[in-house]
């Protein structure tokens, strides 16, 4: 793959690209914000698609046994985690997944934990289904988030019915270690808290970090989680809208299929069923290739930030495409930092206040995108930023 190639963007329809108006109130802005790619997907899935339109005939969609047997031997190879095809359920997104869930096990008023800065659109799904936001705030600690667990059981134990739990973590790039999500499963079990984990970003943990998935850890864990998987964000697929569900316990899966039956939402459109199936099958070398070339691309912002704006610190993410930017020390509002860098850079981030207590002072910086665009992107930012 040439990943240097820079691809016109512009007037496809492109969230990322033409949707700046609407979210920054301009379009003369490089786009580095929305977690999705610059790349094209791996050879062998845009082939899948372009097969199915020669074919011509988009009529309703099955899930095949190849698809299943396709993730199930993705989970084996990539993550350690042996899984049957039983368990899975299938959906448009990550985000409708969520809503689900919330749906079949929580009830208006319930309080779902997070573990904030973390992703927007968690306390969105939340609120929209009028339920209560509890929240316990990760620690920095130099230059890598920690939870404070004695917050954690502390807010676990306020009547919390369920953790949203974001592993690898967005923004903030953490790759949970064993002994932490041990511990924070053994902890969900102790309260009798369910575990709806957003993995979405599970593919995109380069050497020498692993992604494990929490249910992968204890029959007893699994048992308690609802693990939420994609390829969208492994190989630029988001626009084809496909995800699945990990869900081992029967009760548990039943219900929640039960949720998505009575919502009509529980069908994967063609190419979605067709693009996963060629991703996970065919995108191993792909993603190996991707993986370093992204991790080219945060060393190149790290150390240009640290040599050229040094009031700015960088949380090396461990996983992810997306750096999250420490600004505090330049004393600036959030309004001031937003105005900055939109104003005089004509740069769009994403801004940290969004992501929740904790995230004032921060941006977050996509850099799944030729090298290139990085190199623009830090220079915009010296301007905005700089003396």
């Amino acid at each position: 793959m040439n990943f240097n190639e820079n691809i016109d963007r512009k007037n496809t329809r492109s969230l990322k690209w033409d949707g700046m108006k609407n979210l920054f109130g301009r379009e003369d802005l490089l786009p580095m914000w929305v977690a999705d790619m610059d790349f094209r997907p791996p050879k062998e899935v845009s082939d899948a698609l372009k097969e199915k339109v020669d074919h011509g005939i988009f009529g309703y969609t099955i899930v095949t046994e190849s698809l299943n047997e396709a993730i199930c031997d993705w989970t084996n190879t990539r993550h350690d985690w042996s899984i049957k095809p039983e368990w899975l359920l299938y959906s448009p997104g990550v985000i409708p997944s969520v809503h689900t869930a919330i749906q079949a096990f929580t009830e208006p008023g319930d309080k779902i934990l997070v573990q904030s800065p973390v992703y927007t659109p968690f306390f969105h799904m939340i609120e929209r289904n009028s339920r209560e936001v509890a929240i316990s705030q990760l620690i920095l600690k130099n230059g890598r988030y920690e939870i404070d667990f004695d917050d954690f059981e502390k807010k676990l134990g306020s009547g919390v019915k369920m953790l949203l739990l974001s592993s690898p973590h967005n923004p903030a790039g953490r790759v949970w270690e064993k002994e932490e999500l041990i511990k924070i499963a053994e902890l969900c079990k102790k309260y009798n808290v369910l575990i709806a984990s957003d993995e979405i970003h599970a593919d995109l943990v380069p050497a020498p970090h692993k992604h494990i998935p929490i249910a992968s850890l204890d029959e007893s864990f699994a048992d308690i989680t609802l693990t939420f998987m994609a390829p969208t964000k492994t190989f630029n697929l988001a626009g084809v809208q496909a995800s699945f569900m990990v869900v081992p316990n029967k009760t548990l899966r039943t219900k929640i299929a039960a949720v998505q039956a009575s919502d009509g939402f529980s069908m994967l459109n063609t190419f979605g069923s067709i693009a996963m199936e060629a991703a996970y099958r065919h995108g191993g070398a792909w993603l190996d290739e991707v993986l370093e070339y992204i991790r080219s691309n945060i060393d190149y912002v790290k150390e240009t930030i640290s040599s050229q704006l040094p009031d700015l610190d960088v949380i090396d993410p461990e996983g992810t495409y997306l750096v999250w930017i420490d600004c505090r020390k330049l004393g600036l509002s959030d309004a001031e930092l937003k105005k900055r860098i939109l104003e005089k850079g004509k740069l769009a981030l994403n801004f940290g206040h969004a992501y929740g207590p904790g995230g004032e002072g921060f941006v977050r910086m996509n850099v799944a995108c030729p090298k290139e665009t990085v190199i623009e992107g830090v220079k915009r930012l010296q301007m905005a930023l700089g003396e």
